[in-house]
């Protein structure tokens, strides 16, 4: 199996197609570039650099993927124009795979830990709730047991939103309504994933950033009353970035990290921007694993994140 052949079929469809308007942006931008070009060469690689800059891969990378380009080039001094793309392609992945961070190919939880849980976090309006909702929707697909945890009591309509989800899905959901401590929502969802032995156990939270101590206190909080049940909880503290937001999405990154321990991160709304680029920047710059893409409006429209599958995707032609 070939290194760009590893998704299903399905999957790959999916992707492509919700990377689209992003790889429009990036490839017809590219193309233009190289109008009356046979060779790569400094006014090129100045286009380059700028198109992705614009695409939000952030300075920091783009300035590694060019310099990459450039050592290719001054070995092989007759790359022509027409080979950018795939050169593009393969030294994003190679930079992506040097990382080391793991990559995801399925919707899988470590053996040993029951109940899973994950404590999702991220500012209002990015699709945190939607997206525990299809999460919930791909665990209850692989044969596991959910239970959602209505923690996010600062917004009545959250509650109720993710009341809905759970309602779609067809898992249980702990609420206490608009209100009540969120603390206390996610110590109730805990005890009882514990006394119906629950495989996975997921926590939505409130999404305000207008005041970094207070949301800090308050996700320290509910940390420690599920300490109290469950000393390793919460295993996966998952940040929701919205990729549309382009170099907020970064500075989102930046202060949910500050925050608390995120290990983990899922970007959403990539069919519905052309600033798609964002995933590679967060990928590379934060020491932390992208584990789901949000690719489409459907319930089945939530991915595992896979660089190389991503990379392809995007500047295959």
């Amino acid at each position: 199996m070939g290194l760009f052949n590893i998704f299903s079929r399905d999957k790959k469809e999916r992707l492509d197609q919700g990377l689209q308007k992003t790889k429009s942006n990036i490839i017809t931008r590219i193309s233009k570039s190289i109008i009356g070009k046979s060779t790569i060469d400094d006014e090129v690689l100045d286009n380059l650099e700028e198109i992705l800059v614009t695409s939000d891969v952030g300075v920091e990378t783009t300035l590694k993927i060019i310099d990459r380009i450039q050592k290719r080039v001054s070995m092989d001094k007759y790359l022509g124009t027409g080979e950018l793309n795939s050169i593009l392609r393969e030294e994003i992945a190679a930079l992506l795979q040097e990382n080391n961070i793991q990559d995801f190919t399925e919707f899988l939880i470590p053996e040993g830990k029951k109940p899973y849980v994950i404590m999702v976090v991220g500012v209002n309006g990015v699709g945190k709730t939607t997206t525990i909702g299809k999460l919930a929707n791909q665990f209850v697909k692989s044969g596991k047991s959910v239970l959602l945890g209505a923690a996010d009591t600062f917004r009545a309509a959250a509650v109720d939103q993710i009341t809905i989800w759970a309602d779609r899905v067809g898992v249980p959901v702990i609420t206490q309504g608009m209100g009540a401590d969120p603390a206390s929502v996610a110590f109730d969802t805990l005890k009882s994933a514990i006394a119906r032995d629950t495989d996975v156990v997921i926590i939505d939270t409130a999404g305000r950033l207008h005041n970094k101590v207070n949301l800090m206190n308050e996700l320290s909080k509910i940390r420690k009353v599920m300490q109290k049940l469950m000393p390793e909880a919460p295993h996966e503290i998952l940040l929701i970035l919205d990729a549309s937001t382009g170099q907020n999405a970064f500075e989102q990154a930046k202060q949910f990290t500050a925050a608390t321990e995120v290990n983990a991160l899922a970007l959403t709304k990539l069919d519905g921007t052309a600033k798609g680029g964002v995933v590679i920047g967060i990928s590379d710059q934060f020491k932390i694993p992208v584990k789901y893409i949000g690719v489409g409006e459907g319930i089945d429209d939530l991915q595992v994140f896979n660089r190389i599958e991503f990379v392809d995707s995007l500047f295959n032609n």
